[in-house]
């Protein structure tokens, strides 16, 4: 997420990830390193270094800084870091910010400004509020990426075409079709080379993707530039990598703006950070990221990096992924890479020098369009953050990085403000009727006001009015108006009822400060209103709570079924006063035909307790399916399975049940499943009893004939009362019903 995201391999299923050195055989650890962390730090120090490289020059910076902060970032933070498997060094996020500070301060002022950013990450590490940098909107995040990558990609184009970036966006746009009239065709020509394999490299054979693209593109732009009269200018590297270590320098003049600079390195530092090492946990089952420890990790190697003269230090996404991706299990990859980094550096150096400044150029340009993603757009738009979006890059591009930030996060804040307040009022006389409706939804507060009182002008001064409020927010200045329009309205003969859906009650407006409902009260008041009501009659309270919150809500539908019911489904089911058909059905009046009875039983036919109910629902409504449910923790099942004498009607009706307690003893395989799920035995004669139960169904003439003549279907259900969950009863076993697409899809209940 932080930067280069496409240039990472696809992601495969999570690995396990072991944390370093544990309490096992010396010998078994290094046998894992050598056959998982070697191969992977090896992977990923092909990857490390052609980018290495290119965020270097395209930074402004001496091309050894580039490699430092990859050896530093790879050992450093691999040893101290609190991601076991992410790796970090020098990050695309970060090169606009680089660039500017060079260009304002000087390369060995940036260095100082590298260490000071460090030492604020360790500060911020120690004093515990990482994931207080997390709390970032995910749209300005992206669209600073795609700023950034835009900006990237801005500058390298004019050094693919042979010239060299300029100081800001505006005049790289402005300045490229002159550019354009004095391309150098070599450099164009490496560069486009690179841009053409970079894009192509997902088409490859799987074998060859296993070479990084980008180590691919650049060695193949060498070859060309060594092979073709192409004149591609180079790298220059001034000496060893040792000696371009060297400290820093003080800054002279404006503190303030040094101090700016800091914060800023340090702030997206630690952002990109943390967000890569929330990314790389995603992708692996093991030990999680310790967000205090990386940031003090980060901002060590950052001291460590500006000291020695390299670029600043993040954890970077796509070295992460590839780390991941290629079996890499503890924390030695990430340190081996930067030991590769490092022999590379001192042994092969000259091979560096090779590489066409161009080749990097036209890498780059690929990095910075892929953080560009068409996916973060289409997110924004369908959330409607869009704006948020364009405005954060416009102004990443054409101002800054930090004033762009704070400009798409300043634009988040507002709009989310704008969502949390934003109330919606209407009001329109109810058709066929004088009685007018007034809907308030949302959190109704004082910013509502100009709105509520242009709805209620609309009311006749005289008229009946239902007020429906589903407020989770209500405030003093929106309850004095609400109650002084209500006065009025009595006062000139209209009367004034309240819906209140809404967690947020009239009532309670005076009793304290306002403070916002939740959804479990809202739910609370339709289940059971009764239980928080101190009224001599429990029943009369509850009926008097669904006229006042409820009884509008189902009018309409009721409305329909006056004359007739249609119900799908003919549902037996216990007495038990803990289930509730519609609610465990996600159904409605008129959908259920209900029959209830202790422990769910189907006598044989000729009783005309369940028998008479059967064949009206088949006969006359013509339901289409017949569902029996039974439930956990059942009464009837207990006295059934202990033998207990429960007196003489209640033992003379469970003798309905006695097949099921036998089928129970002899081993239904209902029982089994029931068993092997974690059920204890009284459930588990429970979920046998529904089995049974829907053989006597089967059996009966009525079901019988609708199921061979309509296609009936008969099925058994289990209502697991602690976990709230429902189970499917098969002939075999348990299923569990799919929350997403609502059919059985495994055989039996793990």
């Amino acid at each position: 997420m932080a930067v280069e995201n496409d240039l990472a391999p696809p992601i495969t299923p999570p690995v396990p990830a072991d944390s370093g050195p544990g309490p096992g055989p010396l010998s078994e650890r290094l046998q894992s390193i050598l056959r998982h962390d070697v191969p992977a730090s090896i992977v990923v120090f092909l990857v490390a270094l052609p980018l290495s490289l290119g965020i270097a020059v395209a930074s402004g910076a001496p091309v050894a800084a580039g490699l430092i902060a990859a050896v530093v970032g790879g050992i450093v933070v691999g040893l101290m870091g609190g991601s076991v498997l992410q790796v970090s060094g020098p990050a695309a996020g970060l090169t606009v910010v680089v660039a500017e500070s060079i260009n304002q301060f000087g390369w060995k002022t940036t260095c100082f400004i590298a260490a000071a950013a460090g030492v604020l990450q360790i500060l911020f590490g120690l004093s515990r509020i990482a994931r207080g940098a997390l709390a970032v909107a995910p749209v300005v995040v992206h669209a600073m990426l795609a700023g950034i990558g835009i900006t990237i990609a801005l500058q390298q184009i004019h050094v693919l075409l042979g010239g060299s970036s300029h100081s800001s966006a505006w005049k790289n746009i402005t300045q490229l079709p002159d550019q354009l009239m004095s391309l150098h065709g070599g450099d164009a020509f490496i560069g486009a080379v690179v841009i053409a394999i970079m894009l192509g490299w997902k088409y490859a054979p799987a074998r060859l993707r296993l070479v990084p693209g980008p180590l691919v593109a650049v060695f193949a732009a060498t070859v060309l530039a060594m092979v073709l009269p192409t004149g591609a200018e180079r790298i220059v590297l001034n000496g060893s990598l040792f000696d371009a270590i060297g400290l820093p320098e003080l800054p002279r003049g404006d503190w303030s703006a040094v101090v700016l600079m800091v914060l800023t390195i340090a702030l997206i530092a630690s952002v990109e950070s943390l967000l890569s090492a929330v990314a790389v946990d995603k992708m692996h089952s093991g030990q999680r990221t310790n967000f205090d420890r990386e940031l003090i990790g980060q901002g060590s190697a950052n001291v460590l990096s500006g000291l020695l003269g390299g670029l600043p230090v993040t954890g970077v996404i796509v070295r992460s992924a590839t780390n991941v991706q290629a079996g890499a299990r503890s924390r030695a990859s990430a340190v081996l890479h930067g030991c590769w980094i490092l022999l590379f550096s001192v042994a092969l150096a000259a091979v560096v020098q090779q590489i066409p400044k161009a080749a990097l150029a036209g890498l780059l340009i690929v990095i910075g369009m892929q953080l560009v993603k068409i996916a973060h757009i289409r997110l924004a738009r369908r959330t409607g953050d869009l704006l948020v979006y364009v405005v954060t890059v416009v102004s990443v591009v054409f101002l800054n990085l930090l004033e762009g930030v704070l400009i798409g996060l300043a634009l988040a804040f507002g709009l989310l403000l704008w969502r949390v307040v934003r109330v919606a009022i209407s009001a329109r006389q109810i058709p066929g009727s004088q009685r007018w409706m007034v809907t308030i939804d949302g959190s109704c507060t004082f910013l509502a006001l100009p709105k509520l009182s242009a709805e209620f002008a609309k009311i006749p001064a005289d008229a009946d009015v239902t007020v429906e409020m589903t407020v989770d927010f209500l405030d003093h200045a929106a309850f004095d108006a609400i109650e002084d329009w209500v006065r009025q309205q009595e006062s000139n003969g209209g009367s004034v009822d309240f819906v209140e859906i809404g967690s947020a009650k009239m009532a309670h407006a005076t009793a304290g400060p306002p403070s916002r409902g939740f959804g479990r009260a809202v739910w609370t008041d339709i289940l059971g209103p009764w239980r928080r009501n101190e009224h001599a009659d429990p029943i009369a309270a509850g009926v008097a709570a669904y006229h006042r919150s409820h009884a509008h809500v189902v009018r309409p539908h009721l409305d329909e079924l006056r004359d007739s019911q249609d119900p799908d489904s003919f549902f037996l089911t216990c007495a038990d006063s803990r289930i509730v058909p519609n609610m465990i059905t996600n159904s409605g009046p008129g959908d259920l035909f209900t029959v209830r009875n202790v422990g769910n039983l189907v006598p044989a036919v000729g009783d005309p307790s369940v028998d008479a109910a059967l064949v009206f629902a088949l006969e006359e409504l013509n339901v289409r399916s017949i569902v029996v449910c039974g439930h956990s923790s059942c009464g009837a099942m207990k006295a059934l399975h202990s033998g207990a004498q429960a007196g003489p009607e209640i033992d003379k009706w469970l003798a309905h049940a006695h097949p099921s307690l036998d089928r129970f003893r002899r081993g239904h395989p209902v029982a089994i499943a029931a068993a092997r799920a974690g059920f204890g035995e009284v459930d588990q004669l429970s979920m046998v009893n529904v089995a049974v139960q829907l053989e006597n169904l089967q059996r009966h003439p009525a079901v019988r004939s609708a199921v061979a003549e309509r296609g009936v279907t008969v099925s058994g259900l289990f209502f697991d009362i602690a976990s709230a969950r429902v189970i499917e009863i098969t002939e075999n076993g348990l299923a569990h019903i799919d929350d997403e697409v609502g059919h059985r899809v495994t055989p039996e209940l793990v």
